[in-house]
């Protein structure tokens, strides 16, 4: 049994993008997400672009459809979008086993994770 999940509303200036079941650890995945959270979207686009972790590409994407989600169903101007959350969670962790000397057994554990990026439109007041 565990805790049950309560979904948040979104508000009218906000949209999001889920990736369920991305094959990595949640503590790297965290790594690459807090890169880009509270950033402006072009920004951590670029930040996504050029960084050497394997995951920022799946990342990349998921900010993407973000985007692409405020623009066609929210009608939210996409220049003024910044990354409000980067949410990552645990998903299930796959268990192999491999034979190890004088007969013994090593587990090998192989996580996957959650994604949640939202994106929030701010005016700024010049």
């Amino acid at each position: 049994m565990g805790k049950k999940a309560t979904e948040r509303r979104l508000k009218d200036n906000e949209a999001q993008a889920k990736t369920r079941v991305i094959r990595i650890s949640p503590q790297k995945l965290n790594l690459v997400a807090q890169l880009i959270r509270g950033k402006q979207v072009k920004t951590a686009l670029a930040d996504l672009q050029f960084s050497k972790k394997r995951i920022a590409k799946d990342v990349k994407k998921t900010l993407e459809s973000a985007i692409a989600n405020a623009e066609n169903n929210h009608s939210l101007d996409v220049d003024d979008l910044i990354v409000a959350e980067a949410h990552v969670g645990k998903a299930f962790v796959m268990r192999r086993f491999s034979p190890r000397a004088r007969g013994r057994v090593g587990r090998i554990e192989k996580a996957f994770s959650h994604l949640t990026i939202v994106v929030r439109e701010v005016r700024e007041s010049a």
